[in-house]
């Protein structure tokens, strides 16, 4: 078509921009041919005059219409050039934050420096096994294509990740490799993938660091080819390497960091384990902090160190070997602060014991003199002398840095090679994947020898990819069977020759190397003469003789000739690194094993130190022939050699190519540099891509498509039955110039631009006729308006004038009020005013005259004060003079009295001197000393007297002695023993009594305390009167205040009932939470365990098949049943044949870890059933030792058999008494449902208090009678029985061990202890008493009335200690009541009138509902306690029946008729039917094969009643139950069980079978509940079956298996179910137009390119609603219980709708207005289904929501904040990341839509970032709704069922 048709006014075109470099505008007006200028209006709003090259007139590039911008796939757009792809990828990178986008075959990665959620299992899991253009543009995708390709075409496969430092090549390499390691697994227990992954930190760590352009810069490159073995699962790896950039270790540029490995060693230095390395931080370190950035924001080098050495361990390196590693990095590291001193020019020398060279050495294991000497010196070989030469500073320098750069090399390489060997596998390779992560094209300021090599393997990939894309383009043309004519495209083979052929760059580079004097000046010399005006391809540059120009396919670069000859020779000394052989360090000498002999021309290394002089050195004698000097390949050699290898590898594979973009240099998150993008796109290929697309037909759509876009342009009479002619029919008349198109055989192929001229027809036609339509509709709009005005204006009119009118009136009247009000309100004020003044005036004057009085008196007072003073003074001068005077008189008296009394006492002392003195004294006592005298003779003569009394006393005495001392030993016994009884007795009552007053002091105290809680309620009331009488006289108030209170109780219950409802759902959800993870426990078992019958299954076909290589089996095996096995015999059965344990490990490996897990797994289960049966073991155990004991003694004591019928007779009264009770108390409960029930005080509790105390009591008394009866019964017993009877003493222990088993309370046992003992008492005692051994019988009576005493008094006295601890407890309960009570009094009096009663209620409410929870809690317990009672009393009844049994058969006939014998019931036989079916256990088997493994369901559900092998197994069960014979119940159970899995195992695919076993589980469960016996179930019953309830066995035990069976089949339905609907819900749901011709066919570009499946038929809706009732269908026809059918339904509906969401939010085309329509429409087909099948109340319709809400999403208005509100609470289904997601994607399929605006996702972002949600974007489709199986009871009778014939159980016999 002609460019005026195209170029007309409102076109919009692309012109160039310097610093935009497109810029959009539009046209003014039309083209027309031979214009030279054009008006364009640009988007800034100014007017442009572009014009255009007169030379070659070129018009400049057409927009794409709004429809196809932001297409997945770039070749999808009609015009296709370079404004066009940076526009489309803009729009998609910043708009939709869609950082991936196809361009043909490419895939193109812009990276976004910032974290996205999208690479999650999630993720993976939508794209695995999905068509690469189904979906929107992913790594994934291309992963998931490259996987189906390989195991498709049986192709080895390579993607080939390219792009500059900071694109994200490693990220995107890195989520390639995690997708096939999680789609594939492992084959082996070694996890291989892990490995793979983990290979990742460690090359990360060495040979990644952070650069101006990116953080995590790769400075090498690698391919790792991963391997799969035949069934495609990862075997292997290994890994290549390319150029790693040695320079970088010492030298960095500012900004720059070296590798990361060595700033994660620093930041470990304080590590233990790296004290010996004396490492420090990394600025103190010279190749480490030349770069000023030892630091990278949000990287904690500590961290990643852990990190690395974790990946370390998981491949195999040891710790030894680790720390090999990391002590040859800090010995790099210690070596850069080596320093050199210059001696001159052309010497040098280190200082003596440097220490950084120390430490070199140390670390190294090197000896310092030879290594110091080496790094100074170096040794010149000539032909017949060695020298050894001094170096300069600068060389010595240069020589350290290449020995670091070569010892780092050495070992990066040697780190490789040993993860290789980790990821290496001794399986066989079937196929590989390659992944190539390489650098891109780079040119910078200064590009040197590293640019010159990544460019030149950037020039062969990107050959490699245009011939690729060539092929594709001519296979598709061919395909298609159009005329093929060659297009031209860039060819960079000549670039390639000038590097690589002879004589090139790269021949003359290594030629130059071998030169002895080659320099970097005369190669560059050389080239010039080689190259220069010879080949286009090489230029000079103008100002300099050192550097060279070679144009790349992608731009001009020009490469500096200094440092190439040095880094291509890659030159070290050989005496350096012979040092380091000689290392004593074993793993240094390891990394230079392969080493060859130095680059420089050197001889033999001498031995020892050498001076610092030039000294001749004789050379070693060499073999003949050798040469002096030989040299090793060039690194340019090396990486040629490598990348022809790389490039053959690549050829032999199918290649996908990643091209990774950035797009900005600083690094911002989603921030276009429209400038750097266009240049990657030019380097990476891309362009070239599109030109060569542009070339051809880029354009294709498909016959349908074509016809369904454009079917608006054809009139009625064009369209045809054949929808090809039609198409080929419609072009010719749209398109004259047929060179514009070609018809292929199912496509139709168009040139750029015309798809373009299509959709301006088809949007001028739509124009047309939505302008009709509008003006129509806005003529009928504007006349219904101006209708409804008119009426509305003379309504208004009539309303305002009688509201003008009113207004005046009221005018009026207010005019007439106002003058009153103001009359009275000026007099007010007036008087007002006066009072105010004269009351002012007043209080001045009181004022004034109080003042002057006051004064006045403090006057009057202060002279008064004065005088008192002035009298106290004067008094005190006076007494003190007067006081003086005194004290000095007193002193002159006291020392004459003291003189005078010197003297008197000096006449006493010659006085006492004299002889008369002592002869008046000794007269006095003489006469004492005769009146003593006389009183000792008087003593004495009494003593004699007392003498002879006392004589006689004592013979009185000793005669009365001899009396009684006959009378003490003949009452000593029985003293005694009375002492002994009444001391028990006395301290028994004075206990008693002290209990007492301690419960009357308690009673007391209770007393005094509710006495003071009647005061305090009498105050309390007192306090609450005066409230009242207060409130009245406040009722405007009270009235408000009351009303606000019932509006805040209102509030208040309204909120407690929401709060209510909240938990319950939270409960609800918690308790799902819990049932779903039990659910997938036992999953994850059932996978487990057929996994491990699998193994077993294989072994066992191992063993069996006789042939070399194939035998595999677990050592660690044995054969254990399943978990639901509970028989060990039935488990010994099913062992598996000898086996040979090492021998065949060692040829097959098996899967340990698997086998493990599922042992540890069976081994928890096996214990905790054990744990579950330890009481019940032991019981039976006893209950045998007593069988055996019973079996040596032929005679048994009646009295046992007594015992035993009256202890049975007592617990069965008992048991009743407790039933009749527990119902009593329900009742009154139930009947009385008000909080205030539940109180202490109100009347359920009184009865239920009053029933217990009751029921204590009465139990008392009942066993007071019973032990007495059984006394009197056992002596009556004893006096029969003969004298000579020796098996007293064993029967008597026998029934104490009987007494113990029974467990009953500890006063039984003491007095049937007491009755043992009555036997001890030899026959000889009463013998000697009594023939008739009365008087004994008399003595034991009383001994054990005594103990009956006894254990009456320790009884009460322990219920009286219950009791007065319960009174205790009661009062501490009723003292923190009291003390609340106050607390809240004092807390309501300072809270204001209104809020007191709400406080009131508030605590009140809290107290019932406190005390409903404790009553609850109270019920609860006796609940349990009645149940735990009742399966007691059935076992004891059991085991008592048992020994009943054992005893009758070993009574003797006389005993049989002297003693009293428990009747025994013998059943009568009935002639009906029972319900039961019996057979015999040999045909257990055979009723297992009839009935369930070759069963066909079909057949049972067409022809017989739902659930019939359920009915028939439980009457099986019930016959064995019947007979007793636990070990028939227990194999039936098992062999059921194992057998259902057996079924599901080999036909679990298919949806009949496990519906039908699924089914039958239930009901076979349901049975076993409904005849449990239980209450709960037997309720729903008729009488009739509840006599045919269980009797000898509780089957709980079993129901859980069976539960835990039934939830097994469950999710194998529902996995059964998923496999078959998946492949239907994209295609029905979303892809298939229900509506015809609502939804708009958009290009699709080369996405659908590589179907990796066959077409198979597209599924629409009517196919899913179809499966749907095929499901439903069969369901009900197995009698599936009707809750059941709705947790199928819900959760099917769940995946149809988890399917269609995740691809809606990955799948931009499906977007749009139109496919909500669509969605909406579906789903509102599949709710009518629901109501059809009255399932409506399912749930299925909620799982739906998310869904409708992403349809309805799709629809409404995205403009303004309003819709943004509107959308947030419409959404609430919805996740914030789903919802941004689809309006991200939301794309128009017509002009007529608008896309969504970024300012509005801001809105929704900011409205919605208080949601706490998921912040997951996919729905997890493989979730399973935990499911719950409601007991459902069957009305059918079990005498009713009649077994076919067809079945095959003749032999089973009805009972």
């Amino acid at each position: 078509m002609a460019a005026s048709e195209l170029y007309t006014k409102f076109a919009r075109v692309w012109i160039p921009d310097p610093e935009e470099v497109w810029k959009s505008a539009e046209l003014l007006k039309d083209y027309k041919p031979g214009d030279k200028v054009l008006l364009l209006h640009l988007e800034e709003g100014k007017d442009l005059e572009y014009r255009l090259d007169p030379k070659t007139g070129e018009l400049p590039h057409l927009r794409n219409p709004d429809i196809l911008v932001g297409e997945n796939d770039l070749t999808a757009l009609s015009y296709l050039h370079e404004p066009a792809v940076l526009h489309n990828l803009r729009v998609r990178f910043i708009d939709s934050k869609l950082i991936y986008t196809y361009c043909g075959i490419v895939l193109v990665a812009i990276n976004p420096y910032e974290q996205l959620p999208i690479y999650g299992e999630d993720i993976i899991n939508a794209y695995s096994g999905q068509n690469m253009g189904d979906m929107d543009p992913h790594i994934f995708a291309v992963a998931e294509e490259a996987y189906k390709q390989m195991a498709r075409d049986e192709r080895n496969q390579s993607i080939i990740v390219s792009g500059e430092s900071g694109a994200g090549k490693t990220v995107s390499a890195k989520y390639a490799m995690r997708y096939f390691a999680t789609v594939s697994g492992s084959a082996s227990e070694a996890n291989v993938e892990e490995k793979v992954l983990a290979s990742n930190p460690i090359m990360e760590s060495i040979g990644n660091a952070k650069t101006t352009r990116n953080d995590n810069s790769s400075r090498f490159g690698k391919y790792i080819e991963i391997g799969f073995d035949k069934r495609y699962r990862i075997i292997g790896a290994n890994m290549r390497t390319y150029l790693l950039e040695k320079s970088r270790v010492v030298f960095q540029a500012e900004e720059e960091r070296n590798y990361h490995i060595f700033y994660q060693l620093c930041a470990s230095a304080k590590l233990p384990e790296f004290k010996m390395l004396r490492l420090g931080n990394a600025d103190s370190f010279h190749y480490t902090k030349q770069g000023g950035s030892p630091m990278i924001e949000g990287v904690d080098d500590a961290k990643e160190m852990a990190h690395t050495r974790q990946a370390c361990t998981l491949l195999g390196i040891s710790e030894s070997y680790q720390m090999g590693i990391f002590r040859i990095l800090a010995g790099i590291l210690h070596l850069g602060n080596v320093g050199f001193a210059s001696r001159d020019s052309d010497s040098c020398t280190i200082p003596p014991k440097h220490e950084p060279l120390t430490i070199f050495c140390d670390l190294m294991g090197v000896d310092y003199e030879e290594m110091c000497h080496w790094l100074c010196h170096r040794k010149l070989a000539t032909a017949t002398e060695t020298y050894i030469k001094p170096i300069s500073k600068l060389q010595a320098t240069n020589a350290r840095d290449a020995l670091a750069k070569h010892i780092y090399a050495k070992l990066f390489n040697w780190i490789v090679d040993h993860v290789n060997q980790a990821l290496h596998s001794a399986v066989k390779q079937h196929s590989f994947i390659g992944v190539l992560d390489i650098y891109g094209f780079e040119t910078f300021e200064i590009n040197s020898f590293e640019q010159f090599c990544i460019n030149y393997a950037n020039e062969k990939l990107q050959q490699q990819f245009n011939m690729h894309v060539f092929k594709l383009e001519q296979e598709e043309y061919m395909k298609e069977q159009i005329p093929w004519t060659l297009i031209d495209f860039y060819d960079n083979q000549p670039c390639i020759n000038l590097i690589e052929s002879k004589l090139g760059i790269l021949d003359l580079l290594d030629e130059e190397c071998k030169m002895p004097k080659g320099t970097d000046d005369t190669w560059a010399q050389k080239l010039y003469n080689t190259h220069l005006n010879k080949c286009a391809l090489f230029e000079k540059p103008r100002m300099s003789n050192k550097a060279f120009i070679i144009k790349h396919f992608a731009d001009k670069v020009e490469y500096q000739c200094e440092g190439f000859l040095e880094k291509n020779k890659d030159t070290v000394f050989e005496e350096q690194i012979k040092v380091l052989k000689s290392s004593k360090f074993k793993m240094l000498p390891e990394l230079f094993q392969d080493d060859e002999k130095a680059i420089s021309p050197t001889s033999a290394t001498s031995s020892g130190r050498t001076p610092l002089t030039r000294v001749p050195v004789k050379p070693t004698k060499g073999r003949p022939g050798q040469t002096a000097k030989e040299h090793k390949k060039t690194v340019g050699h090396q990486f040629r050699n490598s990348l022809h290898l790389l490039m053959e590898t690549l050829n032999a594979t199918t290649p996908h190519y990643v091209r990774c973009i950035k797009p900005n240099d600083f690094k911002f998150p989603f921030t276009f540099d429209e400038k750097r993008a266009v240049q990657q796109l030019r380097a990476c290929g891309v362009l070239e891509t599109i030109r060569i697309s542009a070339a051809g037909f880029p354009s294709r759509w498909t016959y349908q498509e074509f016809f369904s876009r454009y079917r608006v342009l054809m009139k009625q009479k064009d369209v045809l039955g054949d929808r090809k002619q039609t198409c080929k029919n419609v072009l010719e008349k749209l398109i004259l110039d047929k060179d514009k198109y070609q018809f292929g055989k199912t496509k139709i192929f168009f040139r750029a631009g015309q798809v373009a001229y299509l959709e301006k027809l088809r949007a001028d036609k739509l124009r047309a006729a939505c302008i009709r339509i509008q003006k129509t509709i806005r003529g009928w709009l504007l006349r219904k308006r101006y209708l409804c005005m008119q009426r509305a204006a003379i309504t208004v009119q009539r309303y305002v004038r009688g509201y003008q009118a009113r207004c005046y009136a009221k005018f009026l009247r207010r005019t007439k009020a106002a003058t009153t009000i103001q009359k009275y309100w000026r007099m007010y004020v007036v008087r007002r005013r006066y009072k105010i003044r004269r009351a002012a005036t007043i209080v001045i004057q009181s004022y004034l005259r109080g003042y002057l009085t006051r004064n006045r008196y403090r006057k009057i007072l202060r002279e008064y004060k004065a005088v008192i003073i002035q009298k106290r003074v004067r008094g005190w001068l006076a007494r003190t003079h007067y006081k003086r005077t005194m004290k000095a008189i007193v002193y002159l008296q006291c020392c004459f009295r003291r003189m005078m009394a010197k003297r008197e006492l000096k006449k006493l002392k010659i006085e006492a001197r004299s002889v008369e003195r002592y002869k008046k004294l000794h007269i006095g006592m003489e006469n004492k000393i005769m009146q003593l005298q006389r009183k000792v003779d008087e003593q004495n003569k009494d003593y004699k007297c007392l003498m002879e009394k006392l004589t006689n006393l004592e013979g009185v005495y000793n005669s009365e002695t001899e009396k009684l001392r006959n009378d003490v030993e003949r009452l000593q016994l029985s003293e005694e023993e009375a002492k002994v009884a009444t001391g028990r007795v006395l301290s028994l009552q004075e206990e008693i009594a002290k209990l007492r007053k301690d419960l009357e002091q308690t009673r007391s105290e209770k007393k005094s305390i509710e006495e003071r809680a009647d005061k305090y309620k009498q105050e309390t009331d007192q306090l609450v009167s005066n409230l009242k009488e207060e409130n009245t006289l406040l009722k405007q108030e009270k009235e408000t205040l009351n009303h606000r209170i019932v509006e805040q109780a209102k509030e208040m219950t309204e909120t407690m009932e929401r709060k209510l409802v909240e938990e319950t759902k939270q409960l609800e959800l918690d308790l799902n939470d819990e049932r779903l993870r039990y659910q997938n426990l036992l999953n994850e078992f059932s996978r487990l365990e057929e996994r491990y019958d699998d193994l077993k299954e294989e072994m066992t076909l191992m063993l069996n098949v006789p042939k070399p290589g194939h035998k595999r089996t677990d050592s660690t095996h044995s054969s254990n049943e399943s978990e639901y096995t509970f028989s060990s015999e039935f488990a010994e059965t099913e062992d598996i044949a000898p086996r040979t344990e090492e021998p065949i490990e060692k040829k097959v490996p098996l899967d340990m870890s698997l086998f493990l897990k599922l042992q540890k797994r069976v081994t928890e289960l096996e214990q905790e059933k054990q744990l579950m049966q330890d009481e019940l073991d032991r019981k039976e155990e006893q209950v045998f030792r007593s069988k055996a004991k019973e079996e040596e003694r032929p005679q048994i004591r009646g009295a046992e058999l007594e015992y035993e019928s009256l202890k049975r007779q007592e617990l069965e009264s008992e048991n009743k008494k407790l039933k009749n009770e527990l119902n009593e108390l329900r009742k009154a409960l139930s009947e009385k449902s008000a909080p205030e029930v539940t109180a202490p005080g109100a009347p359920a509790y009184r009865v239920l208090m009053e029933q217990l105390t009751s029921v204590s009591e009465e139990l008392d008394v009942r066993k007071e009678e019973v032990l007495i009866l059984r006394s009197q019964l056992v002596s009556q017993k004893e006096a029969i029985q003969p004298k000579d009877d020796k098996n007293t003493m064993t029967d008597s222990t026998i029934l104490l061990e009987d007494v113990q088993k029974m467990k009953d309370k500890g006063e039984i046992a003491q007095a049937y202890i007491g009755l043992k003992e009555t036997n001890r008492s030899s026959t000889m005692d009463y013998q000697e008493l009594n023939e008739d051994g009365e008087l004994w019988m008399v003595y034991e009576g009383l001994k054990q009335a005594n103990r009956l005493l006894e254990s009456q008094l320790q009884s009460q006295k322990r219920s009286h200690e219950n009791e007065a601890e319960a009174l205790r407890g009661e009062i501490q309960s009723l003292k923190e009541e009291n003390n609340r009570q106050q607390q809240l009094l004092a807390q309501n009096l300072q809270l204001p009138p209104e809020a007191r009663i709400e406080a009131s209620l508030q605590h009140e409410i809290t107290r019932l509902t406190n005390e409903n929870l404790d009553l609850m809690e109270q019920l609860e317990k006796q609940d349990k306690t009645v149940r735990k009672l009742k399966k007691q009393l059935k076992v004891f009844a059991k085991k008592i029946g048992e020994l009943e049994v054992g005893q009758m058969e070993n009574i003797s006939p006389g005993q049989i008729i002297d003693e009293p014998i428990r009747p025994v019931n013998i059943p009568r036989k009935e002639k009906d039917f029972q319900g039961m079916l019996e057979y015999k256990r040999e045909d257990e088997q055979k009723l297992v094969k009839n009935l369930i493994l070759e069963l066909k369901p079909r057949g049972v559900a067409v022809n017989l009643i739902p659930g019939l092998p359920a009915y028939i197994l439980f009457m099986c069960v019930r016959h064995a139950d019947y007979l007793n014979d636990d070990q028939k119940v227990r194999s039936l159970l098992t062999s059921t069980i194992n057998s259902i899995k057996k079924v599901l195992k080999k036909r679990g695919d298919d949806f009949e079978t496990v519906s039908f076993w699924l089914s039958n589980t239930c009901r076979f469960l349901h049975c076993l509940k409904q005849y449990s016996g239980e209450e709960g179930f037997m309720k729903h019953n008729t009488s009739r079956q509840n006599e045919h309830c269980l009797t000898n066995f509780d089957l709980a035990e079993y129901r859980q298996v069976l539960s835990d069976l039934a939830i097994q089949i469950y999710q194998q339905l529902v996995r059964v179910l998923e496999n078959i609907l998946q492949p239907m819900i994209v295609s029905g749901m979303l892809e298939h137009e229900t509506i015809q011709g609502v939804s708009g066919v958009k290009p699709t570009g080369l996405r659908k390119r590589t179907s990796s499946i066959a077409d198979e038929g597209t599924y629409t809706l009517d196919s899913i609603l179809r499966q749907l009732n095929s499901f439903h269908s069969v369901m009900c026809q197995h009698g599936m219980d009707p809750e059941l059918i709705k947790q199928v339904v819900k959760q099917m509906f769940y995946i149809v709708g988890a399917i269609t969401l995740n691809n809606l939010l990955l799948r931009k085309d499906m977007c749009s207005w139109s496919k909500g329509m669509q969605i909406r429409y579906n789903v509102s087909q599949l709710e009518e289904w629901l109501r059809d099948k009255n399932l409506m109340n399912s749930g299925a319709k909620e799982t739906l929501e998310p869904l409708i809400q992403a349809a309805q999403l799709l629809q409404v208005k995205k403009k303004t904040d309003d819709d943004a509100e509107a959308i947030c609470s419409m959404c609430n289904a919805l996740t914030t990341a789903q919802i941004v997601k689809v309006l991200n994607l939301y794309t128009p399929v017509n002009e007529f839509e608008e896309r969504v605006s970024v300012s509005f996702i801001r809105t929704i972002q900011m409205r919605l970032r208080d949601r706490k949600d998921s912040p997951q974007l996919l729905m997890d489709a493989k979730h399973i709704f935990p499911v719950t199986f409601p007991f459902n009871p069957s009305s059918l009778a079990l005498e009713t069922i009649q077994i076919p014939a067809s079945l095959g159980l003749g032999f089973i016999a009805r009972v």
